[in-house]
């Protein structure tokens, strides 16, 4: 691929990973909740498993889920349940206990695994595939841009989303506040679901 080629996949990946979405709203929560350092974890998974998705996606999956619609709609009942599972548990948190708070922030395989259910990372993933395609020289090397592409571009949207909620945490005082913003990231958790099931 050549290096002009690369932008539009560059910026592709970077709006597609910085938009609000299901792992926005999970590392955002996340850095409100935990912190930086302990939603590190969670980050890299994230990044990790979009890296794996991209690469599978240009390998061939998206001609597996075309062929097989019932894969298809099972993977999204699947991933939907999960994040509406991911959204009660954060809509019932309040405020954090900092030594006292057994609830622990979401492990590596966790955010990895989120990926591989969020219907948004299929999506972008499956779409960039497609757009791309044309660019590289085979599946192999269509996979290992898309894969580098999208791992990068989702730490570093990840780390945003993380700061951002660590700038929130800052602000809010009392439990009324933490219990709001909490509830809020769990409807937009919830929300993020709606695109999957209007296409």
């Amino acid at each position: 691929m050549a290096p002009e080629s690369l932008l539009p996949l560059v910026l592709f990946a970077a709006i597609a990973t910085g938009t609000p979405g299901a792992a926005t709203t999970l590392a955002t929560a996340s850095g409100a909740s935990f912190g930086f350092r302990r939603s590190v974890p969670l980050l890299a998974g994230v990044a990790f498993g979009l890296a794996l998705l991209a690469a599978a996606a240009a390998s061939g999956l998206a001609a597996l889920l075309l062929a097989a619609p019932a894969l298809h709609f099972a993977l999204k009942i699947v991933g939907s349940a999960y994040l509406l599972w991911l959204a009660v548990q954060i809509g019932r948190k309040g405020r954090p206990r900092q030594v006292a708070d057994l609830a622990t922030p979401t492990s590596l395989l966790g955010g990895a695994f989120l990926q591989w259910l969020n219907p948004k990372a299929w999506a972008m993933t499956l779409g960039a595939a497609a757009s791309f395609a044309t660019q590289a020289s085979g599946p192999g090397h269509l996979a290992l841009l898309l894969g580098a592409a999208f791992g990068v571009a989702g730490m570093l949207s990840m780390m945003l989303w993380c700061s951002a909620g660590l700038m929130l945490a800052k602000l809010l005082r009392s439990e009324r506040q933490w219990r709001m913003l909490n509830i809020c990231l769990a409807l937009l958790l919830a929300l993020s679901i709606v695109p999957m099931w209007l296409e």
